[in-house]
């Protein structure tokens, strides 16, 4: 992998490295949503909510648009959720491997 490709990877994990980020992009899983309904499904601030959503566009992880006072968002390319499905698998095979060493080791 080129240096270049490297620290672009990097760039967009840390984009991806935020709890809240995540749960902004699986909102939007099912497609567009106004910056209001993220912030009351997620019960944290405007600005707090805003703040994510620029570290996100910032990676041109998502884009928005204007609809009258609304700023509506949405995942600006799918192969997003392949990144997200994959470390889910990864960690419930995690998760499930330390359970059942923990129920051996009982």
């Amino acid at each position: 992998m080129s240096t270049l490709i490297s620290k672009l990877t990097s760039e967009l994990f840390k984009a991806l490295a935020h709890p809240t980020r995540i749960q902004i992009l699986n909102l939007l899983r099912d497609g567009e949503l106004c910056v209001c309904d993220i912030y009351e499904a997620l019960e944290l601030s405007q600005s707090n909510i805003s703040q994510h959503l620029k570290v996100l566009k910032d990676q041109d992880l998502v884009e928005n648009r204007k609809d009258g006072v609304k700023v509506l968002y949405k995942v600006k390319d799918n192969e997003i959720w392949e990144i997200l499905d994959s470390a889910k698998s990864l960690l419930v095979k995690q998760i499930n491997k330390t359970k059942l060493a923990l129920e051996e080791g009982e």
